[in-house]
């Protein structure tokens, strides 16, 4: 708060309730009105606005005429920034655009309707998207920050009951290759904000179970003031399964999921405000703590609709804890902090109000449906706690130890302060600065290199490794496409989950922005960034007229300086301007106006998000597909003052989607801040396919809004100009001059190599193909019409769906099981469920994860100690030897086998130092990518449906996937014919080239199994093959296991 905020604080006091605050009360407001809770920024009331500029002066009184028809017969809002950021919005529903925005008085995240077909059957699903950033945490706990970015972000829409399945990762960095030295006083260095932030936000990601689809990160000097740290998500849900309904009076307030404490107190106010020298070491404690498999229990919980069918209001616990999530959710309340979940004792009244503890959510239920939704969160091994009811009195009341501490009239609180005021004043830019206008140098070869090689431009692959891209089985494109899995795809894209049966309706979702242009001018920056992530949306397949846009605003502190104001005020003119013409609109977002370091600016950050349904079977990615096929240019027109020409635009979108509609299109992509330059070599490198220009053209410049296409070479199309050829050369020849690939490919790829690694020296030398004669020699002697499989769900389980829909497919029937461990007898009794349970599966499956999180000293000892309870130990063996069963354990559950002994051993035993094991990759960092596998072992009956020597392009997701053992039990296990499957190159050899054995893995070993083939263990992730996905990446994908495993029953 402000010094005229306190004033009206004390006003209130003095005159309306009488009395002096509480020291809780004024920490609750300050959280409350806070610019992080409450956007007061924005809301600032715009006074005297000074415009010298002709053009920006043109759309703002544009703005005012929307204004004027928005507001027609009512009272207007005061001139603001977010009346700007929401007016194109207001008008195009006003006018009849925008129908299928889905509506209520209960904001989660932005919510859009979408009727998809599930299995043939037309089903309503509301899709919800949200974007968050965590700038002030991160740079000051990278990893912390970035983890708690993706987790708060997930619960956004997540306490809108959808089931959140995709998530985009955006971030701003300054250079991060500079020494140590450089880093400025009372700052962490670039490098290890940028690793360590990558390391928590793929840590949370990767535990949570949540694919991330698109990472990039953003490169400017201005972002040593304050790190950018974005988290997108997309969710999904029947629209029968979300009920909204105001809370009543008597209605109660259940505090769910993880316990509070002393961690992310005053984070909210924290990021309100800007960076100084003394920020580091005394803002340390604001930093909220994550626990990833936490908040899986609750996406588990919120899938079932028996359970969100109970729920009437949900509010996640984000910034300012009980004090917002639940002071929000109703007018009146009432609030038991003693009832509060804690982690320790010692936290006094205020402490609980404000914590920002994680991975909470508050959820109002009808007071008959309390004891249902309990049992139901217990089923899951969620704690659930009654803290709250809601009056009839329109207060806010806390109770601690038995005295109220709180007891504000709603009307105060929702005032959100003083009345804040300030000035605009704009000026023209210097178009001699523009980057927009970039021309062809004297030496093009050198001009190609430096361009591809520049750090917004560069390969960062060693960065998006780190984040699974294909957990839920739903990625249709992966980060990377082509053979070599080089080509940046231009967004992400995932078939909308469903739990039973299938639907081709996927979602798309893009972003756009240009640091270096929205420093030049924040008007530009802001509508070339709304441009860029539309024409991206478009080349992936999606219609521009059903796109749906969000913002993420990140802008300086902009203290009392009308200067200042006219950056946020230029840039989202420049955004209103594209919506009014696009006639699509920014129905959410988020602003941080708090980017600065002392002295020290953001640059002007709009970053605009895009996001729509698709139809998966029209999906197209940019990377060459053949060689010998004619390659256009589509170029969108530019005007004058460099704005877009809009109609032009328009046209070809439409031009664009009706071919790809039409299976025209080969490849296509866009051009961003590299010029055709870039598009051509990133669309290249992906197959090795090389590129021949026909035409002369400004190779550098910055065409926003135009593609490039690949069709065959009898295609032609409307005002498109024939740029050149595909070739099977390993080039690209540009005006005579030849380019060689992999000279580019290497400067590509070179810039961050040393901050992101891609290679790693191989631990071994000495290597074999193996393939052994051995055969299949057991049967079931029961046959069963559809086999039991039992999957048990630890916490930190996240394959649970995949293998689960996996299985149901190849025709068995599944049994999942929540381990549950709250309280002692809570164990007992899952121990003896899990006995029963085992006795009546015919198969057992382990799937992937991170048992009981990121275990320190290796991954899979929780559940190798639960199945080492004699009783468990004992079923595992009836199991196998008395019923003929079978079990599988991929990834997370190939590490408890091999923990076991169930792999290579056939039984449970205790590991000793001689015993094989999975380790750390020698990268020393997850690996998320595509690898190639042969079957080299038909032991197995896993493998009864595939042919020996057969090779597969399948998911690989894990950080502890290295396979050591001595030599004596190499010799063994390949003797035996339990070496499965090993990792090979494309000529189908065994191989330490970690682009093939991403893990280093002795013997580039893959899967291995029991003696008898029983038990199979490995780490590709099988159960994320699927028709209609991983469409990018080329070669077979069916191993056929599930259905070999089913088979064996039969």
């Amino acid at each position: 708060m402000d010094i005229k905020d306190l004033k009206f604080c004390q006003n209130y006091f003095k005159n309306t309730e009488k009395r002096d605050p509480t020291i809780t009360e004024m920490k609750m407001i300050d959280t409350y009105w806070s610019d992080h809770c409450r956007h007061t920024t924005f809301l600032t009331k715009l006074e005297v606005i000074d415009i010298k500029w002709d053009l920006l002066l043109k759309v703002y009184q544009e703005y005012l005429q929307t204004r004027d028809q928005v507001y027609e017969g009512r009272k207007a809002k005061d001139i603001c920034l977010m009346d700007i950021a929401t007016i194109a919005v207001k008008d195009l529903k006003k006018r009849g655009y925008l129908k299928d925005i889905d509506e209520s008085e209960e904001i989660n995240a932005c919510s859009i309707k979408a009727e998809i077909l599930v299995d043939g059957k037309p089903e309503e699903y509301l899709i919800m998207f949200k974007n968050e950033t965590h700038n002030h945490p991160t740079e000051i706990e990278p990893f912390g920050g970035a983890a708690t970015c993706l987790g708060g972000a997930i619960r956004d829409p997540l306490s809108g009951r959808v089931y959140v399945y995709q998530a985009m990762r955006v971030t701003g960095c300054a250079d991060p290759r500079k020494p140590i030295e450089e880093t400025l006083p009372n700052k962490l260095p670039q490098r290890k904000i940028t690793n360590e932030a990558a390391r928590g936000y793929s840590s949370y990601g990767n535990q949570i179970g949540l694919a991330t689809g698109q990472v990039s990160e953003i490169y400017h000097e201005g972002y040593v003031a304050k790190r950018l740290e974005i988290g997108a998500l997309i969710g999904a849900a029947p629209k029968k399964n979300v009920v909204r309904t105001r809370p009543e009076p008597g209605d109660i307030v259940i505090l769910l999921g993880g316990k509070t404490g002393r961690d992310g107190c005053g984070g909210a106010t924290g990021s309100s405000k800007a960076h100084t020298s003394e920020s580091l070491t005394t803002c340390g404690a604001e930093v909220q703590k994550g626990n990833a498999p936490e908040e899986r229990k609750i996406q588990r919980l919120f899938r079932e609709n028996k359970v969100t069918r109970l729920i009437k209001r949900c509010n996640d616990f984000g910034a300012g804890g009980v004090s917002v999530a639940i002071g929000e959710l109703a007018d009146g309340l009432e609030i038991n902090l003693d009832k509060v979940p804690k982690k320790y004792e010692g936290l006094d009244g205020t402490e609980l109000a404000i914590s920002e503890s994680q991975e909470r959510m508050a959820v109002v239920v009808a007071e008959k449906d309390v004891k249902e939704f309990i049992n139901y969160a217990e089923e899951e091994n969620i704690e659930a706690t009654i803290v709250a009811k809601v009056t009839e009195e329109k207060r806010l009341k806390m109770y601690w130890r038995g005295k109220i501490i709180v007891d504000i009239s709603r009307e105060f609180l929702d005032t959100n302060g003083d009345v804040k005021n300030a000035n605009i004043e704009v000026k023209k830019p210097d178009y001699t600065k523009s980057p927009l206008n970039k021309e062809n140098s004297a030496n093009i070869k050198e001009e190609w290199k430096k361009t591809i090689s520049s750090l917004n431009c560069c390969s960062q692959k060693g960065l998006v490794e780190r984040f699974d891209s294909t957990i839920g089985a739903n990625t249709v494109i992966m980060p990377f496409g082509g053979k070599y899995q080089l080509t940046p795809a231009e967004g992400m894209v995932a078939r909308i989950p469903t739990l039973k049966g299938y639907t081709n309706t996927g979602t798309i979702m893009t972003y756009g922005y240009n640091p270096y242009i929205a420093s030049f001018s924040p008007f530009h920056g802001a509508m070339y960034a709304v441009v860029e992530s539309v024409t991206k949306y478009v080349a992936l397949g999606g219609d521009y007229k059903k796109a749906y846009l969000t913002f993420q605003e990140y802008f300086e502190k902009l203290r009392n300086e009308p200067i200042r104001w006219g950056k946020p005020f230029s840039a989202l003119l420049g955004a209103y301007l594209v919506q009014k013409e696009l006639k699509i609109g920014s129905i959410g977002g988020k602003d941080s106006m708090s980017g600065s370091y002392n002295e020290l600016d953001v640059p002007p950050t709009l970053v605009s998000f895009a996001v729509g349904t698709v139809d998966i079977n029209k999906v197209v990615s940019n990377e060459f597909k053949n060689t010998d096929s004619k390659v256009l240019l589509l170029k969108t027109k530019i005007g004058e003052e460099e704005v877009i020409d809009f109609e032009d635009l328009k046209e070809n979108y439409e031009i664009v989607h009706k071919l790809i509609n039409d299976g025209k299109v080969l490849s296509i992509g866009t051009i961003k801040a590299g010029g055709i330059a870039e598009a051509i070599t990133k669309a290249c490198i992906g197959n090795k396919i090389g590129f021949k220009f026909e035409a002369k053209e400004q190779y550098f410049k910055q065409y926003y809004g135009s593609f490039i296409i690949e069709v065959e070479k009898d295609v032609t199309v409307e005002k498109t100009e024939v740029l050149g050829y595909t070739t099977k050369d390993n080039n690209i020849v540009v005006e005579n001059k030849v380019l060689d690939l992999d000279e580019i490919t290497k400067a590509w790829k070179e810039p961050l190599e040393k901050v992101f690694p891609t290679k790693a020296e191989s631990k071994f030398s000495k290597i074999e193909n193996i393939l052994s004669d051995k055969k299949c020699n057991i049967i079931a002697h029961t046959k069963f019409a559809a086999p039991r499989v039992f999957i048990p769900v630890f916490p930190g389980t996240n394959c649970e769906y995949d293998s689960s829909k996996a299985f149901e497919d190849a025709g068995a029937i599944t049994d999942t099981l929540v381990f549950k461990n709250l309280k002692p007898q809570d164990i007992t009794d899952t121990i003896y469920e899990m006995e029963k349970r085992i006795h009546q599966a015919q198969i057992i499956m382990f799937p992937g994860g991170f048992s009981s999180g990121d275990e320190p000293d290796g991954s899979g000892k929780f559940i190798a100690t639960v199945f080492r309870n004699p009783r468990l130990k004992e079923a595992i063996n009836k199991h196998l030897y008395e019923q003929d069963g079978l079990i599988l354990g991929i990834c997370n559950g190939f590490q408890a086998l091999i923990k076991l002994g169930l792999v290579p051993e056939g039984k449970i035993v205790e590991m000793t130092e001689n015993s094989p094991t999975l380790t750390f990759n020698t990268i020393s960092r997850h690996v998320s990518t595509m690898v190639k596998t042969k079957v080299v072992s038909k032991l197995s009956p896993w493998f009864n449906k595939v042919e020996l020597g057969e090779e597969f392009i399948i998911p690989v997701s894990h950080g502890e996937g290295r396979f050591i053992a001595n030599e004596e039990t190499l010799n063994r296990l390949i003797a035996n014919g339990q070496v499965a499957t090993q990792y090979v190159d494309f000529d189908g050899n065994a191989t330490y080239d970690i682009n093939f054995n991403p893990n280093n893995s002795i013997y580039a070993i893959e899967g291995i199994t029991s003696p008898d083939g029983r038990v199979l263990g490995k780490m590709g992730h099988s159960e994320r093959c699927y028709s209609g996905i991983l469409k990018n990446i080329p070669g077979n994908k069916d191993q056929k296991i599930f259905e070999s495993g089913v088979e064996y029953f039969k």
